[in-house]
């Protein structure tokens, strides 16, 4: 089974969020569907089901690896690089 390789260089504890919502779809004027927290650097994007898909974006520009979900009552982390669940 594939694992993440970048968990364990995760910074502790998180970064805080250094938006409540993604900043670039509100420069867009666009509505994020799901938020999606950078565990390198705080920055808040939306998730792929909406039109910009910043957190990915996010991800390609940065490098940043691993990210979570930032919606009230989930846990799940994912790995760009791995494609894994973390």
């Amino acid at each position: 089974m594939k694992q993440c390789t970048h968990a364990d260089a995760l910074p502790h504890p998180e970064p805080r969020a250094l938006n409540e919502t993604c900043p670039e779809c509100l420069a867009e004027g666009m509505h994020p569907v799901q938020l999606r927290l950078c565990l390198s650097c705080g920055h808040v994007g939306c998730c792929d089901s909406s039109p910009g898909r910043h957190a990915t974006e996010h991800h390609k520009e940065s490098g940043h690896p691993v990210m979570r979900t930032f919606e009230p009552g989930e846990e799940w982390r994912w790995c760009f690089v791995d494609h894994v669940l973390v």
